[in-house]
């Protein structure tokens, strides 16, 4: 049993070859996708039996069931017929949903599956707009493309985009790579007596119907930088330039140690900005981290170490084995259960399990002072080395608030800093009893502090006498106004 598919071409029947007219004059039995293609219509006037899949069109609600119900179809009349042709508009190998499911199911129902070939549109639209496609290019559905895959910078085919509905979707989604004024080729009917070709402005695309069930879209590569600056890799090469021969002197004596300041900078930047709630800022200031990142893989890279790659993929591989509810067949797992399994499995990345000499081990030495004492009372917390409840803790602040005390009325001030560390530290476990993020919740307060003392500098701009000369209860007086207007607000 055999399924042959042969390619109509793209649009007119001088766009067929002289070995699919013949096959599909000669076909024991002759299917045709669609009837609405002007090759379809001259074999059909030729033949005293065609059989097509146009009420198919009419009575499905996707195109997915129109695929389904042709290839099953087509499945069933090869058992009977044992030979039949089976055309396609365009190549069958180019954007033809039946012909690739075809390829899959055919050999699971033991029927051979025979591609004779045809003229694809691309041929047409690379002659049409002068284009070699050894430069590279890019072929995507108008239907079912999404703007994060498209690379600008190479050739772009849009295909099926038959209204002006779907051209204001396409163009909506362009607009996020490319700028408004990018020109864009309205290609209909590439290559034969009826082609037309119009050059518009991006932004200009769904302005008039000029879509049909043949028209494709054509977008050039973009040359500028400055046109490719939503593009994540124009971002890249703009990083490798900056570092290249040629490039910035600062930028190229960096180090991975040299950048670690900035790296911690940006972080707290980042965290003033959600503190702001100001969405503008923050997607400037996580460029900055973004920066950060993307210089530290470019050293690497430099380097001959590691590579931007090797950063991805470690990252997508972590992720998708830290999730195995998500990305596995762990399903209907608890919160806890997930984070569970999440510790579970980052102890057995890092070889926690097997190499650790504490339970104390994996807090980054590097991380703020107030942040390690939180881990390691969570970590030592996990052993059962905990107070049972909240009321012991305030036990043991009151304990330490009282040795502190007796420390400094003391004359000797030998254990002042070691008394005032355990209180600190004393406190820490309170915030963490009452799932309080010890570094979020200082960083309020040294915000809130910020707040009202420059409102204070503020009133006190405008007094007969310089702020110095001021006394605290008046100054006072200045910092009750600044909480109160802050509770009112």
């Amino acid at each position: 049993m055999k399924i042959r598919i042969a390619g109509l071409g793209a649009h007119d029947p001088s766009q067929m070859t002289i070995g699919v007219y013949e096959t599909l004059l000669n076909a024991p039995a002759l299917y045709m996708r669609t009837l609405q293609h002007p090759s379809a219509t001259m074999i059909a006037e030729k033949r005293d039996t065609v059989y097509s899949f146009d009420e198919i069109y009419e009575s499905a609600d996707q195109f997915e069931e129109v695929y389904e119900a042709i290839t099953a179809r087509l499945l069933s009349e090869v058992k009977e017929k044992h030979d039949i042709v089976y055309a396609v508009p365009g190549h069958p190998l180019v954007a033809e949903a039946s012909v690739k499911q075809l390829l899959e199911q055919g050999p699971l129902h033991n029927v051979q599956i025979e591609v004779i070939g045809g003229q694809s549109f691309l041929d047409s639209m690379f002659a049409t707009l002068a284009i070699d496609p050894i430069d590279g290019f890019q072929l995507v559905d108008g239907m079912s493309f999404d703007w994060k895959s498209l690379d600008v910078q190479t050739h772009l085919f849009i295909m099926q985009v038959f209204n002006r509905f779907m051209a204001s979707d396409v163009k909506l989604q362009l607009l996020e790579k490319w700028p408004p004024e990018a020109e864009v080729c309205v290609v209909t009917a590439a290559g034969s007596t009826e082609e037309v070709k119009a050059w518009v402005p991006l932004h200009e695309l769904d302005h008039e119907d000029r879509f049909t069930d043949v028209t494709t879209l054509y977008l050039p590569p973009l040359n500028e930088r400055t046109q490719r600056s939503r593009d994540f890799a124009s971002l890249r090469e703009i990083i490798a330039t900056l570092r290249g021969p040629d490039g910035c002197p600062w930028d190229k004596k960096q180090t991975h140690a040299s950048l670690k300041p900035f790296l911690l900078e940006e972080t707290y930047e980042v965290w003033d900005a959600i503190d702001d709630e100001d969405d503008e800022h923050l997607a400037d200031e996580l460029g900055d981290i973004l920066l950060q990142v993307l210089l530290h893989a470019q050293i690497g890279e430099d380097e001959g170490r590691f590579s931007l790659e090797d950063v991805v993929a470690a990252l997508a591989t972590k992720m998708i084995r830290r999730h195995p509810h998500v990305f596995g067949n762990e399903q209907n797992l608890t919160e806890e259960e997930i984070h569970s399994n999440w510790m579970r499995i980052k102890q057995e990345e890092k070889g926690e399990l097997e190499h650790k000499t504490s339970r104390l081990d994996g807090i980054p030495a590097a991380a703020s002072t107030l942040l390690q004492a939180y881990e390691i009372q969570k970590k030592a917390a996990k052993s059962g080395f905990d107070w049972d409840d909240a009321a012991d803790v305030w036990k043991k602040v009151k304990e330490e608030i009282h040795e502190l005390e007796e420390e400094f009325a003391g004359v000797e001030p030998s254990r002042r800093e070691e008394e005032w560390g355990d209180t600190v530290f004393a406190f820490i476990n309170i915030a963490r009893h009452y799932n309080i993020q010890p570094e979020a919740a200082l960083m309020k307060t040294v915000q809130k502090f910020n707040r009202r003392f420059r409102y204070i500098e503020q009133k006190v701009e405008g007094a007969t006498k310089p702020f110095e000369e001021h006394t605290l209860d008046e100054l006072d007086v200045y910092w009750e106004e600044a909480k109160k207007e802050e509770e009112n607000k």
